[in-house]
């Protein structure tokens, strides 16, 4: 089924429907596992995905999976001409992934953290992003590669980056960010299914969270956010982890007589420039949270949306809760202090209101 991901937020509506309350990794691998069961051009691309070989039998051996087990025990299943583990140079392996795809293949890549995204920066730039465009049109790029991304895991600052804006700069490039296991399985599968590059960003501290997943494959359409919860007193915009923030800020508020409204965007290019505009037209007040640092951000962003199509409907200056201006900190308080919380977003709400 494909959902629409404006009505339908975390799993209400689903009652009644098979599924399971399961952790966002084991969404992610079991996601990945249907979808390569379905489509045999669909494979696996990365470092330390797959594992070894046993010396004598040369059979595959349980695999470590990469970081957090996102691959793990795909390679017993699909064996090493589907499951690759590649040499520790993202530009080389990223570049052989594109050259898969414009082949008609599907490669699912893992970049393994978010940071190292930079050593690939000009295969995404100059030739998965352009190859379509470049070619008029008459070639697909149906690779799909993801990462993990944030702070407050203790990998420091070249392990912990935010930086998703880099990649939403880039046309022709599609990029995600699910923020619990129910959108994760739906947003994995339609990047995996879709003819363009996308990137699946996915927050280290999400990998634990559990949530209600339908047991039927779905898909959530790539560019549209959705409703977390409805509010009338202000709007509190997020992205991937920060979604979470700002439930819990909601939370927090509707106990102080504040009715915050809270939406999740889930794509953040392309994005759903109308939910911005329905939610802050409603409540005439919005704070974006966002883990990246503020310049050139996501909520900067949506803050110009917001300042050019509905500045007449603003009761408050639209005020941004991002990350300062530095990179990651290693030690755990500072780390800690680093990343915007939910008390952060309590205050700058309570300023405007």
């Amino acid at each position: 089924m494909t959902v629409d991901s404006k009505s339908n937020p975390l799993g209400p509506g689903y009652e009644g429907v098979p599924g399971n309350k399961i952790r966002y990794r084991d969404a992610f691998n079991s996601t990945l596992r249907y979808e390569m069961q379905r489509d045999t051009d669909v494979f696996l691309m990365g470092e330390d995905i797959s594992g070894g070989f046993d010396k004598e039998t040369k059979e595959p051996l349980d695999a470590w999976g990469g970081p957090f087990a996102a691959t793990k025990g795909l390679v017993q299943d699909f064996g090493p001409e589907r499951v690759r583990d590649a040499p520790i140079s993202e530009a080389g392996f990223v570049g052989a992934a594109v050259g898969a795809a414009l082949t008609g293949l599907r490669p699912v890549v893992d970049v393994m953290y978010f940071d190292f995204v930079t050593v690939a920066y000009d295969q995404l730039l100059s030739n998965a992003a352009k190859s379509r465009y470049m070619f008029g049109g008459q070639t697909k790029v149906p690779l799909t590669l993801f990462a993990r991304s944030g702070a407050g895991t203790g990998h420091a600052a070249q392990h912990s980056e935010s930086f998703y804006s880099m990649l939403a700069h880039i046309p022709g490039l599609k990029v995600v960010v699910p923020s619990d296991p129910y959108s994760c399985k739906g947003l994995l599968a339609a990047s995996i299914r879709d003819d363009d590059p996308v990137f699946v960003v996915n927050d280290k501290k999400l990998i634990n969270l559990e949530g209600f997943v339908p047991d039927e494959s779905f898909t959530i359409d790539i560019g549209k956010g959705r409703y977390l919860s409805r509010g009338s007193d202000v709007s509190l915009i997020g992205m991937s982890y920060t979604s979470v923030v700002c439930q819990e800020a909601a939370k927090r508020l509707s106990e102080e007589g504040i009715s915050a409204e809270v939406v999740d965007m889930l794509s953040l290019s392309p994005f759903d420039e109308e939910i911005i505009l329905e939610t802050v037209m409603k409540t005439n007040r919005a704070v974006i949270v966002d883990e990246d640092t503020p310049r050139a951000s996501m909520a900067s962003e949506f803050a110009a949306i917001i300042a050019d199509r509905a500045f007449d409907y603003l009761d408050a200056p639209v005020k941004r809760v991002t990350s300062p201006h530095t990179p990651v900190p290693y030690n755990r308080d500072l780390e800690m202090s680093f990343m915007p919380g939910v008390d952060d977003v309590i205050a700058t709400v309570k300023s405007l209101v």
